[in-house]
């Protein structure tokens, strides 16, 4: 495999995440509902009664604001964000070497993912699993980008390197 197609690969993968995060932030009391659900049909009750006492109350949660659709339209606006970014990095899926700084702010924004998990579900409320469950999407996310990033990379010195060696015979 070249080393473009490689880069091209990885950023494939982040794309695809960053989608179907977005997509499924849409029909989230669905979601829930359904995780519920499945948790209570399952032996998870007794096994893990912390996770779904925490899904049942989401689930509840999510059914008492469905009387305020609004509330709603801020996870719309989350999910629509996903899909924005997920266009941003179409730039560096055709040149990676050009596009490098659409990868390094993946970089950053996944760096970021980790304190605002961390503060932000301190200040909400957020059990720290679930806090973790968040930090992991910053953690996964970076890694396809840290490969297409150390790619593309090499294809600048690669591209480089013909003209040094150009400049010096002459």
């Amino acid at each position: 495999m070249s080393t473009i197609t490689a880069a091209r690969v990885w950023i494939v993968i982040f794309i695809a995440g960053l989608v179907l995060s977005g997509i499924t932030a849409f029909p989230l009391a669905w979601e829930v509902s359904l995780v519920s659900q499945v948790l209570h049909g399952s032996p998870a009750p007794g096994i893990v009664p912390g996770l779904v006492e925490w899904i049942d109350l989401i689930h509840h949660a999510l059914d008492d604001t469905a009387r305020y659709p609004f509330l709603s339209y801020g996870t719309d606006w989350l999910a629509f964000a996903h899909l924005v970014i997920a266009v941003a990095f179409i730039g560096p899926l055709m040149d990676p070497v050009r596009n490098i700084w659409v990868l390094r702010f993946g970089m950053i924004a996944c760096g970021a993912v980790v304190p605002l998990a961390l503060i932000a579900g301190a200040v909400r409320g957020i059990p720290l699993g679930w806090q973790l469950i968040d930090i992991s999407f910053g953690v996964l996310g970076i890694i396809p980008l840290v490969f297409a990033h150390r790619l593309a990379l090499r294809m600048e010195r690669e591209a480089s390197a013909p003209a040094a060696v150009a400049s010096e015979a002459r």
